[in-house]
């Protein structure tokens, strides 16, 4: 698995958005909102990465894990969403945890922002009005930049979030170029996708992958791509991108 500059940004073109990038520690977001709202995502990011940090001190095992784990009533909101979207793809909480901050992050600009895309790792979270389009990402496949998933005004708001087993930092059991979920709840989307992805080691797993993602329950949808080949199951449109 190798690591890829965040190229993909280049091509991000969210019609009467602003864009603007924050990053602390491991958390590197690209944002499009209404206007530049870098102290309020920062502050947003940091109260999500504090509340995951001081549950982790005590409870180590919560990030250690590659199964799910259990979590008091008490522990904060991020993490009962990740332990429960875990549970659901039956995966470590740690594989919801791009998908669980782009919504609370995106969540809590819609405050102020009637229209929001939060980008996390190519985990995405959308809130607005407005019809967009999610570009596939899939490294060296050709089907890569060429593909997205057509959204309505009343998809949204919506999680989209990828796992590949070719491209980026985060661990994957399996060889997909992208295994992507489409769901309202964005940390069970990373989730999912996790999983899907770990079920994927050539084009022949495609179907069965996609079988799987969408018999969780608030899964709208999947597509899979391998090589060549991709596959989709569910409620998702799939539209050209135009170079």
């Amino acid at each position: 698995m190798s690591w890829e500059p965040r190229t993909y940004r280049d091509r991000v073109d969210a019609a009467g958005l602003v864009g603007f990038q924050v990053a602390q520690a491991q958390t590197d977001l690209h944002v499009s909102a209404v206007r530049d709202l870098s102290a309020e995502t920062s502050a947003l990011v940091s109260g999500a990465r504090a509340a995951l940090e001081t549950y982790i001190a005590a409870h180590p095992h919560f990030a250690e894990s590659f199964v799910p784990v259990e979590v008091e009533p008490h522990a904060p909101p991020i993490v009962r969403a990740m332990a429960t979207a875990g549970a659901a793809a039956g995966v470590g909480p740690m594989a919801a945890v791009a998908g669980a901050v782009a919504e609370h992050v995106a969540r809590g600009l819609a405050a102020v922002s009637r229209d929001v895309i939060v980008e996390n790792g190519g985990d995405l979270y959308l809130v607005g009005e407005a019809p967009r389009t999610v570009m596939l990402v899939a490294g060296d496949s050709p089907l890569s930049g060429t593909v997205g998933i057509a959204l309505r005004s009343v998809d949204l708001p919506v999680a989209v979030c990828t796992s590949s087993g070719r491209v980026g930092h985060s661990v994957s059991l399996g060889s997909a170029h992208a295994a992507t979920v489409v769901a309202t709840d964005g940390a069970l989307a990373d989730a999912v996708a996790t999983a899907t992805g770990n079920r994927v080691h050539g084009a022949g797993d495609i179907e069965s992958a996609l079988a799987f993602a969408c018999a969780v329950e608030g899964v709208r949808g999947a597509v899979v791509i391998v090589g060549d080949r991709i596959g989709a199951q569910g409620a998702v449109r799939l539209a050209p991108i135009r170079a």
